[in-house]
């Protein structure tokens, strides 16, 4: 065997062996319990870490040591009063995205084209196809046409909206901010691919998600419901009298406010239904925003909740309707719970929800107050608390990105890699979102997906993304240092002695120091420390 042919073998032996290491980890990360700290109280670094980790999107490299130097409690109250806090670097790489040019009424037109260009091409395959007798082949064929300009121009849009987020997420200094921008994404999801919501969704997250995400419920409630967006996906555009549908109403009362066990009945749904005719949207012609047809509301007598709503009613039933909602006590649980698993548990304790509804109840349904409350409880800075949550692959891809500050452009690779990791944006197709718990997310499958991108990440293979490993340590080929460094840096003191070991393992035929710190930091980012948050 010739030097090429065993250098050859040589590499080939080391990557089936990553791969046997990739596998041992994620056995781990199935297998074993998170990492807890056994003292009774959270250290300032460590209560740095956590909090890092909760209400943002992960440390970047030297954040921990800031957060813990103006004292967390400091930093979780201006993080809940994001406008105060100065954001220049996430706005200027906004700038960036061409995307943010275009309004609702730019989008529709740019919907229609697309949508007359498509049918132009329909009509006009038959006879580019003429002696074609088969219909599988003539369909065949009009998928493999190349797209129009205006097809790809809104293609390459839809890519910069989903790494708009990313982005948003990456490098806003309002991190709590960004985090409950994506909680009320999933909480009153809509589907991007679903016919006019292509150009709808886009103005839904701009001018109804993220003004209203930090403010009160009420008023949030209030503009999702008329947000042609929603009113698109969920078909109440198309409820009338004498056609009612009844799909909003049903989620609304189960998604969006009561929950399943809130108390209502069928008869509540058709009678929110009722309450909901004549809510609709423009044509995309107009500009597809949001209008009342007098013409299809019901105007008989309702009642829902036990309360009446008397005859002769227009528009104004349904607004008094979201306000009853939005602070009826089974809202408040429900929503309050579902902050806890976002911030404290997959199970949240009694406790916590109990003090996010007090907050809301004194507070009328401000958001900041119901989470400086969850903030503030014994729970969220249990011991137990520490480690207890698996990121989703957003918060993934954005905590493992910060981690190494790594700096992407406006294409859309991260979005995509979010994407293949089994979250794409905006097109999670029912309306409950993409789940929180831990059991939506952990199977090896998915880990070892997790794990690969996390090593390309690190070894600068993920085109359009470039990682600074110099932020977290100088390059050494000195397996120790390195370990000690990216489990200080990274994991915050938490790594497993059975991830050392691995890694340790791993490193000692490796000499060259930039090849090791690359495959020492993949590792941990791949790692089942760094899954957790």
């Amino acid at each position: 065997m010739n030097t090429s042919d065993s250098r050859t073998v040589g590499r080939s032996n080391r990557v089936r062996e990553r791969g046997q290491v990739c596998a041992a980890l994620l056995l781990a990360f199935l297998s074993v319990s998170p990492t807890v700290r056994l003292s009774a109280q959270l250290s300032p670094r460590d209560s740095a870490f956590h909090a890092l980790n909760r209400l943002a999107y992960g440390p970047r490299p030297g954040e921990v040591e800031r957060v813990a130097r103006e004292g967390v409690m400091r930093w979780i109250d201006r993080q809940l009063a994001p406008e105060q806090i100065a954001d220049g670097d996430r706005a200027a790489r906004e700038r960036e995205f061409r995307f943010l040019d275009y309004d609702r009424r730019d989008l529709a037109r740019l919907y229609v084209e697309a949508q007359r260009e498509r049918r132009e091409r329909q009509r006009q395959a038959p006879e580019a196809r003429a002696g074609s007798d088969s219909v599988g082949a003539q369909h065949a064929a009009l998928l493999q046409q190349d797209p129009t300009p205006t097809q790809q121009r809104a293609r390459r849009l839809a890519g910069q909206f989903a790494e708009l987020a990313v982005m948003r997420a990456a490098f806003s200094e309002r991190q709590l901010y960004e985090v409950m921008v994506d909680f009320w994404t999933n909480h009153f999801n809509v589907f991007l691919g679903k016919g006019a919501d292509r150009f709808l969704t886009p103005d839904y997250i701009e001018h109804v998600i993220r003004p209203h995400a930090m403010d009160r419920f009420e008023d949030l409630l209030i503009a999702t419901a008329e947000s042609p967006a929603m009113l698109f996906y969920l078909d109440n555009w198309e409820s009338v009298a004498l056609g009612l549908n009844e799909n909003y109403a049903r989620e609304l009362l189960e998604l969006h406010t009561l929950g399943v066990d809130g108390g209502y009945t069928q008869q509540d749904v058709i009678n929110v239904a009722r309450m909901f005719t004549g809510w609709s949207i423009e044509r995309p012609q107009q500009g597809g925003g949001f209008e009342f047809h007098e013409w299809a509301h019901d105007y008989r007598e309702k009642t829902v909740l036990g309360v009446r709503f008397p005859a002769g009613q227009g528009k104004d039933e349904a607004i008094r309707l979201l306000k009853l909602l939005a602070n009826y006590p089974a809202t408040m649980h429900h929503v309050s719970r579902k902050l806890c698993e976002r911030f404290v548990s997959d199970d949240p304790p009694d406790g916590c929800v109990d003090d996010a509804v007090a907050a809301w109840q004194r507070s009328h349904g401000d958001l900041r107050e119901v989470l400086r409350a969850i903030f503030t409880s014994p729970d969220f800075w249990a011991p137990r608390t520490v480690g207890g949550k698996v990121k989703t692959p957003l918060e993934f891809v954005v905590s493992a990105a910060r981690a190494v500050a790594a700096d992407p452009d406006t294409n859309p690779r991260l979005a995509q890699l979010v994407a293949r990791l089994g979250e794409p944006l905006y097109l999670h197709v029912a309306p409950d979102g993409y789940p929180e718990n831990q059991d939506a997310w952990v199977n090896s499958g998915a880990l070892l997906d997790r794990m690969n991108a996390a090593v390309a990440l690190a070894a600068g293979k993920l085109p359009g993304v470039q990682a600074n490993l110099d932020s977290i340590i100088a390059a050494t080929p000195d397996g120790e240092r390195l370990i000690a460094a990216v489990n200080e840096q990274l994991l915050g003191g938490a790594m497993s002695p059975n991830t050392m070991k691995v890694i340790r393992e791993q490193l000692a035929d490796i000499h060259d120091g930039v090849e090791a710190r690359a495959l020492a930091v993949g590792l941990v980012l791949g790692g089942p420390e760094f899954q957790r948050q």
